[in-house]
């Protein structure tokens, strides 16, 4: 249920910045009130919505003039700043009402020409439904009651019955002039309403104060929360529930499955999986043992708002051939696109025709994405769709928008402008583990990954040192905290990948520790501890992963931290250095066996790196045991130079882009003859 979140004293205080400026004091009262409706996911989710506020500032000459402020296009209300509601001289606005047809491209110009600031943001494409009303704050929200009661089959009868004409109802058109038109039409019919409801697409409320615009926007649809609640018909249930899924068994599956088409569609072979994000609670697991689980997965989506994000319908797996299942949903999405574009010639190039989002029976939902965070959004608005289907359904019938009008809204140029560039960064897409993710080499390249697109995941012994380094990751990053050398940590740790981000396509094996003694005296426990560590170790997730990679279909890395030790072995460092000489002919021999697979191994050797294997203790130690400053020490190669873990990091990422290199050991350590391979 949504909550009347409003504090008197904090919107106050808030308000109070502007000072004796009247503009400025309403403009960030309506930011205080546009926060409260975008921190609730049941009102909006993710950009949608918009507000405004219209405010008397004056002109370049002193004189007085109507301003409307109104939220930028793809700003996000929880978020919004002033500078996020660029103003817009209200006049030429108004004027554009008089008018029978107005193109988009008129609009986007008189738009652009009526800002304030030419360098601002460009204002919501539903600017004209506000700037049409006559009050001074007006919302707009996508609340999940609202959009399901949007959605029945008699839905103005409904909204007679529960409002009693309080609020006006508006047949659906696409945003911008015409529906903008509609809404100011039907409240000029009955200026006494208090709000509008645009059929299938969402709700509107305003007053001519803040407090009183947000108040109606929440009771509002409280009562229609409370109606529908009220008039709930018990859902179909399947006979028995959904057998449980792992999944192992699925995602990563399906997430190559969604990769082949996406290389297909792309023309790059090479293109990217998704990463998906998987959701799983107590009302998603009702919903998907609905009996009417298939028909409703055909009925579309509950408002056009989201289907730039999320695509019409979602893909139903239950069982069955999962890459087959893809396949047949591209090729429905393929003629969904050639029969309305055939309609619609300017529609431009199709989208990629893989899913956005799947229902999984036993699973849960999952939303899918080129980025954790694009994921995340289509998982989040998956949820609300499937709360609104439920309660429309239940209340009276789910009926959505048609297809040709959605495919209107999905190929509208002004609603995939929210979606932004289409660039992407080298490893958007693409899932790395790495272990030892809390330490020097394995945290410097966890950050080289993350900072060119890729969604890391970071297994470490310590969990203090993991939260740490998660927080320095920033979000739409994960791990685990675990001993990797305990029985079945490795696929553990790859399943919790999986989990979160769909599957995985890059390990970089690179946890170690350094013991040292005679081999002539090694304690045998102790040289058995350094092989379970640094080789047994580097097999069991080099196994793990490569289950995952297989299962997805489309090749990947497995790197590993050799060491120089492996060539050049030091006086004292057997225990280290024999198991680091097997990792080393490791690589060799995984990319023998997976090369034909588009399995990728790899190796680098490191030497004389600051870490918890060459900390300030060792160092101090070493430097004085050969008579030397510790920089000249740390700089005992043929470039003079000490090496970093950002160095090792930069090495890491450039094997993963190396497409076509695999059986490779680079060596990171300034220059070492004695450690060269060739």
């Amino acid at each position: 249920m949504v909550e009347n979140r409003w504090n008197a004293q904090d919107f106050a205080e808030f308000a109070a910045e502007a000072g004796e400026d009247p503009a400025g004091r309403a403009l960030l009262e309506q930011v205080y009130a546009s926060r409260l409706i975008g921190s609730d996911p049941d009102l909006v989710l993710h950009g949608g919505g918009n507000t405004s506020v219209k405010v008397e500032r004056a002109d370049l000459f002193g004189a007085p003039q109507e301003v409307l402020h109104v939220k930028g296009s793809g700003h996000d209300l929880a978020r919004i700043t002033p500078a996020g509601m660029p103003g817009l001289r209200l006049a030429p606005l108004r004027a554009l009402r008089k008018l029978e047809r107005l193109e988009d491209a008129q609009m986007v110009s008189t738009l652009r020409g009526a800002m304030l600031d030419a360098s601002g943001p460009y204002p919501s494409i539903e600017t004209l439904l506000h700037a049409f009303l006559p009050h001074k704050f007006v919302n707009h929200s996508h609340a999940t009651a609202m959009i399901a009661l949007a959605d029945l089959p008699e839905a103005e009868a409904v909204i007679g019955e529960i409002f009693g004409g309080r609020v006006g109802v508006v047949p659906f058109f696409k945003p911008g002039f015409a529906l903008g038109r509609a809404a100011a039409d039907v409240f000029d019919a009955d200026p006494e309403v208090e709000g509008l409801i645009l059929l299938n697409h969402g709700h509107f409320a305003f007053a001519d104060d803040a407090e009183r615009a947000y108040r109606r926007l929440i009771e509002q649809t409280g009562t229609v929360e409370a109606w529908l609640a009220d008039h709930r018909r018990p859902a179909p249930r399947r006979a028995k529930a959904p057998a449980p899924v792992a999944a192992g068994d699925v995602l990563p599956a399906l997430r190559g499955a969604i990769g082949a088409v996406s290389a297909r569609h792309s023309g790059d072979e090479d293109a990217p999986m998704p990463i998906i994000d998987l959701r799983r609670n107590a009302e998603i697991d009702a919903f998907l043992a609905r009996a009417d689980l298939a028909d409703l997965a055909r009925r579309g989506i509950a408002t056009p708002d989201h289907v730039i994000r999320t695509k019409n319908c979602p893909l139903l797996l239950e069982g069955g051939d999962i890459a087959a299942a893809v396949e047949s949903y591209a090729a429905d999405y393929t003629r969904y696109f050639e029969e309305n574009a055939a309609r619609a010639p300017d529609s431009g190039t199709m989208l990629n025709p893989a899913p956005n989002v799947a229902w999984i029976p036993g699973l849960g939902i999952a939303g899918i994405g080129e980025s954790a965070r694009a994921a995340a959004i289509a998982a989040d608005l998956a949820e609300q769709n499937i709360r609104a289907m439920a309660m429309a359904e239940d209340g009276g019938g789910y009926r959505p928008l048609d297809e040709a009008r959605l495919f209107e809204m999905e190929y509208w140029a002004l609603e995939q402008a929210k979606l932004g560039a289409r660039s992407r960064p080298e490893f958007a897409g693409r899932v790395v583990l790495v272990t030892g993710g809390a330490g020097a080499i394995g945290l410097a390249t966890a950050e080289a990954f993350a900072a060119r697109g890729a969604s890391v995941y970071l297994v470490d012994l310590s969990e203090e040192a993991l939260a740490r380094a998660l927080e320095r990751l920033g979000a739409g990053h994960d791990g685990a905290a675990m001993d990797i050398t305990a029985e079945g940590a490795a696929e553990r740790a790859v399943a919790g990948a999986v989990s979160r981000f769909g599957g995985l396509d890059i390990l970089v094996s690179n946890a170690g520790a350094a013991w040292t003694g005679e081999m002539a005296e090694m304690d045998d426990a102790l040289l058995r501890k350094s092989f379970e560590l640094n080789f047994f170790a580097h097999v069991a997730f080099a196994q793990a992963t490569a289950r995952v990679l297989r299962a997805q279909g489309r090749g990947g890395d497995l790197l590993f931290n050799v060491s120089k030790q492996a060539v050049n072995p030091g006086r004292g460092f057997g225990a280290y250095g024999l198991p680091k000489a097997a990792t080393m002919f490791l690589v060799k021999q995984l990319a023998l066996e997976l090369g034909a697979e588009g399995i990728r191994s790899n190796g680098i050797n490191a030497d004389r790196i600051r870490s918890g294997l060459l900390d300030d203790d060792f160092i101090a130690q070493r430097s004085k045991a050969r008579g030397i400053d510790e920089a000249t020490y740390m700089a005992g190669n043929l470039l003079r130079r000490e090496v970093e873990a950002h160095h090792v990091a930069e090495a890491f990422v450039a094997l993963a882009g190396a497409r076509r290199t695999t059986a490779h050991i680079m060596t990171v350590d300034g220059g070492n003859i004695e450690a060269s391979l060739r």
